[in-house]
């Protein structure tokens, strides 16, 4: 298995002001009550882990009030020097994207944004393979925005309808791992979409269906490393297999019930990092990751604005 080409360096925002203060899916709950020590004792944790394996962490600042800020990877997508900023559907997550451009502008690139008439959750719903982009809609975000997409970055965007409301982004259901293999949620897509998938991943690693529901599919490969939310003994096995002809790593950061967890692994055990790891999603935190580094695959450098870490509540 070859290396990931591109998720080596994200955007990352503390959660200072990070709490369940509406529910706009359907694993959000505002009687839950987020303990902001240990949220963010988590993200240091979820930090180290990925700097561990060797990405680089840029951070935003956190906003009051913008409880969901913290989920960076659907800011939007980064193509080269050009930010692609998101058109957040849900009222409550709007106010987040002059935040988003603002980083971007400080940082240099280019502010691009689709018109006012599409929604589209960035790297959330938008993630690279192949030489194509896999685009997921319905939910979060809309069909109609996949011709915008294509025209900006230069590359094919091939369409993924997401009908189960537990699976409301694409990245709940797809996991790159190479340019041939992939972790997939089949669960999460129509019966075209379906098809699409099989037709453009060669060797994919399907979930069943409670590993589907512990957001297996909701990770992160950094290098030879793969950061995850929870791992099956059957899951873990093939990525064994599959990872053994290079030197990786897999440190697994979650434990207890997986409907209830996100946040990084990378398989075998790190002692505090997988309490840590679990309780970042009952704390409903997570998907805490927005991928900056360049995708070789699309479009030159199409950086896919969110390395992937579990479950996105927002």
């Amino acid at each position: 298995m070859s290396e990931l080409s591109w998720g080596r360096k994200y955007l990352m925002c503390p959660p200072l002001h990070f709490g369940v203060l509406y529910e706009i899916n359907t694993w959000m709950h505002k009687q839950v009550l987020v303990d902001p020590d240990r949220a963010l004792a988590q993200w240091q944790t979820l930090v180290a882990t990925l700097r561990e394996a060797g990405a680089e962490i840029e951070v935003q600042e956190p906003v009051e009030g913008l409880p969901d800020l913290v989920f960076t990877a659907n800011a939007g997508l980064v193509d080269g020097d050009r930010f692609i900023a998101a058109r957040f559907r849900h009222p409550e997550r709007q106010a987040e994207t002059p935040y988003d451009i603002e980083w971007f502008r400080k940082a240099g690139s280019e502010i691009v944004e689709l018109p006012e008439t599409v929604s589209h959750e960035g790297a959330g719903d938008a993630l690279p393979f192949a030489g194509k982009l896999l685009s997921g809609y319905r939910t979060r975000s809309d069909a109609a925005a996949h011709a915008h997409l294509s025209m900006l970055t230069g590359v094919p965007v091939l369409p993924v309808e997401l009908v189960d409301p537990r699976f409301y982004h694409l990245d709940l259901t797809f996991c790159p791992l190479d340019d041939r293999r992939a972790i997939i949620n089949p669960l999460g897509w129509d019966s075209y979409g379906t098809k699409v998938i099989e037709a453009l991943v060669p060797e994919p690693l399907v979930l069943e269906p409670d590993e589907a529901l512990g957001f297996v599919a909701n990770s992160v490969v950094v290098g030879n490393t793969i950061v995850m939310p929870s791992c099956s003994t059957r899951v873990g096995r093939q990525l064994v297999h599959l990872l053994a002809p290079r030197a990786q790593s897999l440190v697994h950061a979650g434990e207890g019930d997986p409907h209830r967890r996100r946040a990084p692994l990378r398989l075998g055990r790190v002692g505090e990092r997988r309490e840590a790891g679990r309780q970042v999603v009952e704390d409903a935190l997570v998907r805490p990751l927005l991928a900056l580094s360049p995708l070789p695959e699309v479009h030159h450098a199409l950086g896919v604005a969110g390395g992937r870490v579990a479950v996105d509540v927002g």
